[in-house]
């Protein structure tokens, strides 16, 4: 099957054209700046090479034609009608406690994906913007949901929960639901591919880092914990995102600051983070003004770097030992000092890097670890894409 991915946002449509039957991508870009006069499409041709078309103002319907016009384009396209597409598969970020695996997107499903609007006031809207986009571009077209929150689904009560009063969980879903759950679910079973070892009976940790960032303890297959929680500001310190932090700091800022909440929502999901310590957000400036002497980076990458190494080392006891630990994402799969310095403080646990294997290693699958090393330690560029189009193919099928 053909399958067209859409990972749908507040501000972009980024999709790829997939063929399950090689698992080839034949076409990929984006939408960027929906909504503004500057808008326009970017995709990669098929010598490999990057295009980009002016489409000044539009919006979400707008920008999923345009898709579908490059991919048809006598010219720069890939396929010679929409008719070629079989199938559509959408990322959704928030499904709560409705959806533990991917579905077929139906009236019902749609509504109940408007109904977790609230967990998701970002991220949601546009999911369904998009959905609805297609649905009017391409109608009767099948389109699959998969949700970012449902590979988490296997946590058990205790993983979960706050320790709130029982009535927000009953009565307003307040409790840990952990996002990139597809590229947690791609990454750990894949790391078993490669090397050639059965998911049921391992022990395994996927660092997920990139501009947000989060990590799940996987025990035989099923994620059972996880770092982001009832929104992805929890966790991890992350690129502008403060992650973990004392409740009583944010009410003690509100009330000093005459805060509302929604200038509390603003700096702790985009003035926080390593933005927030060292005036950047991308690890390659903060790499590059470390090594310039700029302390306040150097607070922010061992304030970084230590967060990860803390959760890795929390989740291993929780699972009694770790068998893998996996890195992916943007930062996992490229900034080989965030890697090394994640492991060092690991050593107790039998963690060896091999530092020649890993200064070499960006966006390969790769084992970074030494031969001796009692936890494998493995670079697996994540694919959540793929997952999605094999989902969609696997629910339109009936597989």
């Amino acid at each position: 099957m053909k399958i067209l991915v859409l990972n749908c946002g507040s501000s972009s449509v980024k999709y790829k054209l997939i063929d399950t039957a090689n698992e080839k991508v034949m076409a990929e870009g984006g939408v960027e700046k929906i909504g503004l006069p500057d808008g326009f499409l970017k995709y990669k041709l098929a010598d490999g090479s990057k295009a980009v078309k002016e489409l000044g103002q539009t919006d979400h319907k707008g920008a999923v034609k345009a898709v579908l016009d490059i991919l048809t384009d006598p010219e720069f396209g890939c396929i010679s009608s929409y008719a070629e597409i079989d199938a559509v598969g959408h990322r959704v970020v928030h499904g709560a406690e409705k959806f533990s695996s991917s579905v077929l997107l139906t009236d019902e499903v749609i509504q109940q994906v408007k109904d977790c609007y609230d967990l998701a006031p970002l991220h949601n809207p546009a999911n369904v913007t998009g959905i609805e986009a297609v649905e009017h571009i391409l109608p009767g077209i099948k389109q699959v949901g998969v949700f970012d929150t449902a590979f988490h689904q296997t946590m058990p009560p205790k993983s979960f929960m706050y320790a709130l009063p029982y009535r927000f969980y009953k009565e307003d879903g307040v409790r840990r639901y952990g996002f990139h759950g597809t590229s947690h679910r791609y990454v750990s079973a894949r790391v078993c591919e490669i090397l050639g070892v059965d998911i049921t009976k391992q022990k395994i940790i996927t660092c997920h880092i990139g501009n947000g960032g989060s990590i799940t303890a996987v025990l035989n297959g099923k994620s059972v914990d996880t770092s982001m929680g009832l929104t992805p500001t929890e966790g991890l310190m992350m690129g502008t995102r403060v992650g973990d932090i004392d409740p009583g700091a944010l009410t003690f800022l509100m009330k000093k600051h005459h805060m509302t909440p929604d200038d509390l929502q603003k700096i702790i999901n985009k003035e926080s983070g390593v933005l927030g310590i060292s005036g950047k957000s991308d690890m390659r400036e903060i790499e590059a003004a470390v090594k310039a002497g700029d302390e306040q980076a150097k607070l922010a990458l061992d304030m970084y770097e230590q967060r990860i190494t803390k959760y890795i080392g929390a989740y291993a006891a929780e699972m009694g030992g770790v068998d893998i630990i996996v890195f992916t994402g943007g930062v996992g799969e490229n900034q080989t000092g965030v890697r090394e310095n994640v492991c060092k403080p690991l050593g107790f646990m039998g963690v060896k890097i091999n530092t020649e294997v890993n200064d070499a290693c960006r966006s390969t699958e790769t084992v970074i670890s030494d031969a001796d090393s009692k936890v494998k330690v493995v670079v697996v560029p994540t694919d959540e894409e793929l997952m999605i189009a094999r989902d969609t193919e696997a629910i339109i099928e009936g597989k």
